[in-house]
């Protein structure tokens, strides 16, 4: 008699490598007879999959937590096991300080052990497991499953940072770079491609940094990396995220311009516009370099939508600091940004300097994410009466409608068939939204079933 699977919940915080971390934890505990719920109720593995950079973000690992103990306990009483792991970011930067404040976790595993998870779940014993190990932890992961809900894939390229900005985490909680070998990411993007797979997005958190041994044995760029994946006929788009600016080489630029795979989008962070402010993050460029970088890249792809990160109230900014970010905001126009109040992470250098207070940081925000707000509309306003291809995705919000990406990244939701579901068409724009633009499909093939297709 086949034993029921048991119940697995991940609950994922901040950005799209935990994303694709989740899923890797995922496939690797479906060895040990764990299946995924999205009902936290009936799980007996719960992990929290964590993340450092936004504001307060230990706090709300420990705010979950308490929920999670209220669940542990209820559960408990009615004779049913569960398990609590907390992973990624935080994990990794609180390490034994989780079980300390928290005795009912059962298991803290950092990012770059995440592959020793069902080992460690197996042990039954309460751990902390956040060391950097020796072995390639992708090596030790199973294979990408076989089936997936949506024909666009995450696919982890490269991982950690060598820069040391002053207000990051990231080198000391994801370690120093590492890229990831070409054919071991081709063999992967090649068994996503295979379970229906169409865009991949190549992640790393310095991702154009990307120097991974390619089959010639040297190491190839990001640029290369992308050319050997869109030679694969079933692979119809790429994207990247996220860059730095110090990393985008000539060959990258050209990219944009010759690569039709390559999609009209670049995440390109540039913090602060003030020069001062980006000295004192150790960034390593100025604003007029960037300025200078967006412009040639524009000049390689003029149609290519350029979103970045922008933090407000880093320690030290003044008035006069704050007035530069807006102007470059408002010269380069961004289709998209994400802006953040600065928050000091412990054991970083800016968490030691001189703090901007909270009133100023907010009202400084206020002002920038309108500005944002404002270049983002026109951007996508600037999509009505065109026609683009979209990859639909999902069903739609509301009934009979699909949705999907533009290649600008812009959700777009359309009337048509479930069957275009993992299928480009193409669609003329008759409106843009708060968060979305609404179009109407113009391929005649989207309209047939596949079996009229193939005839």
């Amino acid at each position: 008699m086949a034993l029921s699977p048991k119940k697995l919940h991940i609950t994922s915080f901040g950005c799209q490598m935990n994303a694709y971390d989740a899923e890797r934890m995922a496939e690797a505990l479906a060895g040990q007879g764990y299946e995924e719920t999205a009902n936290i109720e009936e799980a007996e593995l719960v992990i929290l999959n964590t993340c450092h950079i936004r504001e307060k973000a230990a706090e709300k690992v420990y705010s979950e937590l308490g929920r999670l103990r209220q669940l542990k306990e209820r559960r408990m009483r009615e004779g049913l096991e569960t398990k609590i792991v907390v992973a990624g970011c935080v994990a990794q930067a609180e390490g034994a300080e989780v079980i300390a404040r928290v005795p009912m976790v059962d298991l803290v595993v950092g990012p770059q052990s995440y592959h020793r998870l069902p080992e460690l779940v197996a042990q039954g014993m309460q751990s902390v497991e956040t060391e950097f190990p020796a072995e390639d932890k992708f090596a030790h992961l199973p294979e990408r499953a076989a089936r997936r809900a949506s024909p666009s894939a995450f696919l982890t390229v490269q991982e950690g940072c060598d820069k040391f900005c002053t207000f990051c985490v990231v080198p000391y909680t994801r370690g120093s770079e590492f890229s990831r070998s070409v054919d071991a990411i081709v063999a992967e993007a090649e068994r996503l491609a295979s379970s229906g797979v169409r865009e991949l997005t190549l992640l790393g958190q310095n991702v154009n940094a990307y120097h991974g041994d390619g089959p010639d044995g040297r190491p190839w760029s990001l640029a290369r990396l992308i050319k050997r994946l869109a030679s694969m006929q079933s692979i119809e788009r790429i994207r990247y995220t996220t860059s730095h600016p110090r990393d985008m080489d000539d060959d990258l630029i050209a990219l944009h311009g010759g690569e039709e795979k390559l999609m009209p989008y670049l995440h390109l962070p540039f913090q602060s516009g003030a020069d001062r402010i980006l000295a004192a993050m150790n960034r390593g460029h100025s604003a007029a370099a960037y300025e200078a970088l967006v412009k040639r890249v524009r000049e390689a792809r003029p149609d290519i939508a350029v979103s970045t990160d922008i933090i407000v109230g880093f320690p030290g900014e003044t008035d006069q600091d704050f007035e530069e970010t807006l102007a470059l905001v408002d010269r380069v126009r961004f289709a998209s940004a994400f802006s953040f109040k600065y928050s000091a992470r412990p054991g970083t250098p800016a968490a030691e300097m001189t703090q901007v207070p909270e009133d100023v940081k907010a009202a400084r925000l206020e002002r920038l994410q309108a500005t944002i707000e404002l270049n983002a509309r026109c951007f996508d306003a600037g999509q009505i009466g065109k026609r683009l291809p979209v990859l639909f995705e999902r069903k739609g919000r509301k009934s009979g409608q699909v949705a999907g990406r533009s290649p600008y990244l812009q959700a777009v939701h359309a009337e048509g068939p479930m069957s275009l579901i993992g299928q480009i068409a193409e669609v003329d724009i008759v409106a843009s939204g708060p968060n979305s633009l609404t179009g109407v499909i113009k391929s005649e093939f989207a309209w047939r079933e596949p079996n009229q297709a193939a005839g």
